[in-house]
C-alpha cells in the first residue's frame, strides 16, 4: 500500500533522526541523551511504512507488538488509539523504546532496511509510549479482571518479572513480587545509566501494574528470608526472574586490588544508590583515567558514566575489532562522541597497583583476529612481543555475568545446567511443578527485551496451567 510520502531516488524518503542533547554538555551530566521526535517528525516517520502484508517486523518483536497497526495510526494521527495497540501487547512500552536493539530485531526485519532505510520503530515506540504518559486521560480507565481466586509468586522485579506479573493480573490472577533491592526494576534501575532510561519512566512502568493490583514486596531475598519450597506452598505457581548478577572474573593477577569494580557494582553504585553525589554513604572514587573491559552495553553504560564522574580519559579495551562488538551501534556512537576513547584489539595481562594497594595501571596484550570461534566471530590470538601498559585509577570489569545462585543455591531440586542457569522447556516451566523460570536466569546475560519475551511466553503458560491445577502444587 502506497504511503503519501512521494518515493526520493527511488527511496521511501529519509528516516528521522533523533534529537540528541549536545554531547559536549551531555558528558557533563545525567539527562537523557535521547530527547523525543515531535509529533510532527513521527507522523512523518510513520508514514513511510509500507504496512506490508507479511508484517515481517512483527515476528522479530519478541513481545509480538503489533508495529504495522499502531504505526498506521500514528500515521493518521490516532494517538490514542496507537497507545492502545501498544500497550496491549507490551507491558514496558516506555521502557522498550528507550533501550531495545530494534535495528537487531524489528527493524531488522522491516522491508525498507533492505531498500534504504528501515522504518524507526523504536522511536516510534518511545513517542507513542511517553505520549500516553502525558495524556492519561485520553486513555480507558484501568479495568481490574474479575479474580481467579489463582495466586501467583514472581522473583524479581526486572523485566521478565515486570512482565509476567503484568500479564498474569490482566488475567485475574493475583501476583505478588519478590524483589531483593530496595527498589524495584531489577537491571532497569540498578543496570542502565539514567542518561539512557530515566528512572522516572521505571517508576511509572512499574505504578501502571500497581494499578492492576500487583503488589510489590522489596528487600525479600528469595533463598535467604524466604525459600522456593515455601513459595511453592503458599502460591499456586511461582515464576523465577532473579537475573544474572553473578560477575564473570577475569582471571588475571591485580583484580583484587582497591579501585577494581565489577560493572554491576559499579553501575549499581551509581544507578541505584546515587554515588555521584559526593556527600553520599555509599561513595565512588572518580578518577583521571578509567579503564572499562568489555564491548557490550553494560561496558558502553560504564565507561560513559565514568566521563560523566569527571574521568579526564575513558577507555574501552576490547580483545576484539569494533565490528565484532556486541554494543548498538547508537551506544558506541554516543560513546565515541563523548570523548570515550577505544582502544580495540588488546587484551588485560594484569592490573597493576601501588604499595597502598591501589589500582595505577594495567598490563596488556595486543591481539590480532584469527579463525572464528563457536559464536561465529573471529577468535583474538596475541600477538607475539607486543605488550605494553595504560595507566589507569579504575578499572572495571564488563566481560559478562554468571546467573545469580542465590536462590539456585538453595534448591537443589531444580534443574540448572553446565552454567548454573536455570532449564525450562519451551514454555518455561522448569522441571518442578508450577515453576517456571525466564530472563538472564535462564539466557545469561541478555537483553530487555528477550527478558520480557520469556515473560509473555511464561505467562500464557502460566495461565494454562493453573486453569489445568485443582490445587497447590505437592511438595
Amino acid at each position: 500500500m502506497k504511503n503519501n510520502l512521494q518515493r526520493e531516488n527511488g527511496r521511501w524518503g529519509q528516516r528521522v533522526l533523533m534529537p540528541e542533547q549536545d554531547h559536549h554538555l551531555r558528558c557533563r551530566n545525567f539527562d537523557e541523551v535521547n530527547l523525543g521526535l515531535s509529533e510532527e517528525a513521527a507522523i512523518a516517520e510513520a508514514r513511510r511504512c509500507l504496512q506490508c502484508k507479511s508484517a515481517p517486523c512483527i515476528a522479530g518483536c519478541p513481545v509480538a507488538v503489533d508495529i504495522p497497526a499502531f504505526i498506521a495510526a500514528v500515521a493518521g494521527t490516532r494517538m490514542a488509539e496507537a497507545a492502545r495497540i501498544l500497550l496491549a501487547d507490551n507491558t514496558l512500552p516506555a521502557i522498550c523504546g528507550r533501550v531495545c536493539p530494534q535495528e537487531e530485531q524489528c527493524e531488522g526485519l522491516c522491508v525498507l532496511d533492505r531498500k534504504g532505510q528501515a522504518i524507526a520503530v523504536g522511536y516510534l515506540e518511545r513517542f507513542v509510549a511517553d505520549w500516553a504518559l502525558r495524556h492519561p486521560e485520553q486513555l480507558a480507565p484501568t479495568v481490574i479482571p474479575k479474580a481467579s481466586g489463582k495466586k501467583v509468586a514472581v522473583v524479581g522485579s526486572g523485566p521478565a518479572g515486570l512482565t509476567v506479573a503484568g500479564e498474569l493480573a490482566r488475567m485475574g490472577h493475583e501476583v505478588i513480587i519478590y524483589e531483593a533491592l530496595h527498589d524495584t526494576g531489577g537491571v532497569l534501575r540498578y543496570g542502565i545509566p539514567e542518561f539512557r532510561l530515566p528512572k522516572e519512566i521505571v517508576d511509572i512502568e512499574v505504578a501502571r501494574l500497581a494499578q492492576l493490583g500487583v503488589c510489590i514486596e522489596c528487600n525479600v531475598v528469595v533463598g535467604k528470608t524466604i525459600t522456593l519450597p515455601k513459595m511453592r506452598n503458599e502460591h499456586d505457581a511461582v515464576f523465577i526472574a532473579n537475573g544474572s548478577g553473578l560477575p564473570t572474573m577475569l582471571n588475571i593477577p591485580g583484580e583484587n586490588l582497591k579501585g577494581v569494580f565489577s560493572a554491576n557494582e559499579y553501575l549499581t553504585r551509581v544507578n541505584l544508590m546515587g554515588a555521584w553525589r559526593q556527600d553520599h554513604a555509599t561513595p565512588i572514587p572518580r578518577s583521571r583515567q578509567v579503564v572499562v573491559i568489555g564491548g557490550g552495553n553494560t561496558a558502553m553504560d560504564a565507561v560513559r558514566t565514568a566521563r560523566r564522574l569527571g574521568a579526564a580519559r575513558a577507555v574501552i579495551l576490547y580483545r576484539r575489532s569494533e565490528a565484532e562488538m556486541p554494543a548498538r551501534i547508537e551506544e558506541i556512537k554516543h560513546a565515541k562522541e563523548e570523548g570515550v576513547e577505544f582502544v580495540m584489539l588488546t587484551a588485560p595481562l594484569e592490573i597493576l597497583g601501588d604499595n597502598q594497594g591501589w589500582v595505577n595501571g594495567l598490563r596488556c596484550q595486543a591481539m590480532r583476529l584469527g579463525e572464528p570461534d563457536t559464536s561465529g566471530r573471529r577468535r583474538p590470538v596475541p600477538v607475539e612481543g607486543k605488550v605494553f601498559e595504560l595507566e589507569a585509577q579504575v578499572v572495571v570489569n564488563a566481560v559478562g555475568t554468571g546467573a545469580n545462585p542465590l536462590l539456585t543455591a538453595t534448591a537443589p531440586e531444580l534443574g540448572l545446567n553446565r552454567w548454573g542457569n536455570i532449564e525450562v522447556d519451551t514454555t518455561g516451566q522448569t522441571n518442578l511443578a508450577g515453576v517456571f523460570a525466564g530472563g538472564d536466569i535462564v539466557r545469561g546475560g541478555a537483553t530487555v527485551i528477550l527478558a520480557m519475551g520469556d515473560g509473555k511466553r511464561a505467562a500464557g503458560a502460566i495461565d494454562t496451567y493453573l486453569q489445568r491445577c485443582k490445587g497447590r502444587p505437592l511438595m
